[in-house]
């Protein structure tokens, strides 16, 4: 007879998580509703003055000053952004804004750039002092130097001029700080390589450094073009006529009368000055996130 070992036990197989019980391990904790809710209210107080701005923009003077005031306006218009477009010249305190900002980044991004390459990346007598300077003028308020600086763009015979409102701010403490931590974390070994190739300090910055630089660049374009776009107190002093006027100084000058404030163009013009800002936000913000990640600025 012949015997017949038992026969082994079959393998269990564990049956896939039914999906009822990983929504149940995913359902929502007391704490983290909390949390939500504790966000979702920052975000509704955030957002009210901005929906105060944008429906104030189309209400009339008599409508935004009555009491109680009301958030739906009764009657939509539009006569407060025809006066902008119309008798205000829109066109040409936008064109200057524009012109301002966009040659105020593109200063930053590249003497920004060198002078953080210079920092993070080569050898030179007096590299520490000169990025202590850099740190010290990071932490000055920007009222200390203001007269100082009025007083040179005179002498210079600048103002009034396009001069006088881009070059003070063509290149900035916080802009070689975010290049020059940046870079830092790129490979010296790869420097070394192309030096070993026959390249120069400019061509490794142009052709190895800047393309590598991508996000901080995108910081530091949003972060200026913010800085100038918002600039008034400046502007306000050195643009002395209406044609070199920018975006904030046509907003304060001209909302205002002799009596009293014409809220209603207030509130659109302030539409018509963050609107830009909020659309390169959304376009960058992922360019955004990374530089500030990258360099460690918190």
């Amino acid at each position: 007879m012949t015997l017949t070992s038992p026969a082994a036990p079959a393998a269990v197989v564990e049956a896939p998580e039914p999906p009822r019980r990983r929504r149940a391990e995913r359902r929502v904790t007391p704490g983290r509703a909390l949390t939500y809710t504790v966000l979702l209210v920052g975000l509704l107080i955030w957002i009210l003055p901005f929906a105060w701005m944008l429906l104030g923009s189309v209400k009339t003077q008599r409508e935004i000053l009555q009491r109680p005031p009301t958030w739906w306006p009764e009657q939509f218009t539009w006569d407060n952004f025809a006066t902008w477009f119309g008798q205000l010249n829109f066109g040409q305190f936008f064109g200057n804004s524009v012109l301002v900002a966009l040659v105020t980044v593109a200063g930053n991004l590249v003497f920004c750039s060198m002078v953080g390459y210079a920092l993070a990346k080569m050898d030179f007598p007096g590299k520490k002092a000169l990025f202590l300077v850099v740190m010290v003028t990071l932490m000055v308020p920007g009222v200390v130097t203001f007269v100082p600086l009025f007083v040179m763009v005179s002498s210079l015979g600048l103002v009034d001029s396009y001069a006088a409102l881009i070059l003070p701010f063509v290149t900035t403490p916080l802009g070689v700080f975010l290049m020059r931590q940046f870079m830092l974390g790129i490979p010296d070994p790869l420097l070394e390589a192309a030096r070993i190739d026959g390249a120069g300090e400019l061509r490794i910055f142009a052709r190895i450094v800047m393309p590598l630089c991508g996000p901080p660049l995108a910081t530091l374009g949003i972060l200026t073009f913010l800085a100038s776009w918002n600039n008034f107190l400046w502007p306000l002093v050195a643009a002395q006529t209406e044609a070199k006027y920018t975006l904030p100084v046509a907003l304060s000058l001209y909302s205002t009368g002799q009596n009293a404030t014409d809220y209603g163009l207030l509130l659109a013009g302030s539409v018509l000055v963050i609107a830009p800002i909020i659309l390169l936000f959304v376009f960058l913000q992922r360019y955004f996130i990374q530089g500030i990640a990258s360099t460690g600025l918190k």
